[in-house]
Formats: C-alpha cells, sequence, structure tokens
C-alpha cells in the first residue's frame, strides 16, 4: 500500500528541517515521526530506513534547488550572467521556506565517513549534476577550456556554501566576484 502525497510531504518536510537543522546522526527517527505527526508504521511504509528517507530528502531538495537555479539563469541577459546565475539561485535559495544555512549535501557528505549507498547515490548525483551545468554554461565562454572553468567554480561554489557555517548572514558577493575574475581569465 502506499503512502498519500500529503504524508509523504509532512514527513519529508519534517526530516528536511531536523536533519539539515540539527543534524542527520542527532536527529533520530523517532523525532521525525513526532515533528510529521505519523506513526512509525506509516514513515516506514514509504521509507525503508533512516538513509532512504535522507536521500529522498536530499533528491526533493536538488529538484527544488534547480528549479531555482534555472530561474536564476532564465533572468540572465548574456554567457556570463547564466554561468553566475549560480550564485544568484545561492541567494534565491537561502531566503526560500525550504532554504538553508547551508548546504545539505556538504552536510550528507561530511556525518557519514563512508556513507551509505543510497546517500552516496544522492550527494554524487547533486555534484555530477552541477558539474555538468557549470560546464554546459561554461562552454559558450570558455570553449576547450570549459571543464576546467566548471571546477574551479565548484570550488568557489562549495567553499561559499561553506562559509555560510562560519558566518551568519553570509552573502556571495566575494563568491561571485571571485568567479567573475575566473570567468574573465577563462575566455576563449
Amino acid at each position: 500500500m502506499g503512502m498519500r502525497p500529503g504524508t509523504e510531504e509532512r514527513i519529508l518536510d519534517a526530516a528536511e528541517d531536523l536533519f539539515f537543522t540539527q543534524g542527520i546522526v542527532a536527529t533520530p527517527i523517532d523525532a521525525v515521526i513526532a515533528r510529521a505527526g505519523v506513526s512509525a508504521a506509516t514513515l516506514y511504509r514509504g521509507f525503508a530506513s533512516k538513509e532512504t528517507l535522507l536521500a529522498a530528502a536530499l533528491d526533493r531538495r536538488q529538484r527544488v534547488w534547480l528549479q531555482t537555479w534555472d530561474a536564476a539563469i532564465a533572468r540572465s541577459d548574456d554567457d556570463e550572467g547564466r554561468l553566475l546565475a549560480v550564485f544568484d539561485a545561492l541567494a534565491d535559495f537561502r531566503d526560500e521556506p525550504r532554504g538553508s544555512r547551508w548546504c545539505a549535501f556538504l552536510g550528507a557528505a561530511a556525518e557519514y565517513a563512508d556513507p551509505p549507498p543510497e546517500v552516496a547515490s544522492a550527494v554524487r548525483s547533486d555534484t555530477e549534476g552541477m558539474r555538468a551545468r557549470l560546464t554546459a554554461l561554461a562552454r559558450p565562454i570558455a570553449g576547450a577550456g570549459a571543464d576546467a572553468l566548471a571546477e574551479r567554480l565548484l570550488l568557489v561554489v562549495s567553499g561559499d556554501l561553506a562559509m555560510r557555517l562560519r558566518e551568519r548572514g553570509h552573502d556571495t558577493a566575494l563568491a561571485r566576484s571571485t568567479a567573475a575574475l575566473l570567468i574573465a581569465a577563462s575566455r576563449v
């Protein structure tokens, strides 16, 4: 028997809120059950384990992130703006109701020395997806150097996300301007 979409959303909302603010390891599954207002049987009918629930929360979060990034790209007028739109999206995403003080994928990667397969897959999907998008957006600017530029930008994005842990209210302006310098140096 499947789970009602509203119930699934409540469980994912509770998991996301607790995992990505309190910590994954620090959050017992009973806290998710209580926050969602469901029984253990209901939760386990939809999610076989805490790791499966975490992977589903990460997958949903990635879909919302990509929608936010797509909207930022759509607002851009030129190739450089579309490439830098990742920083606009980071700022926009942080301000959304499900925004975060930093990256849920980095948090998941940091909490597991040897992540379970479903968690490793979700983190890998986010990283590879970001790398592929940045490479595609960099190609009109950097040509054959697009892969290298994308790797550098991925590092800047990851560093910017990590800085959000160090400084409350961290602004992406420095990361964006650093990325602009990398882009300028990579033009073909």
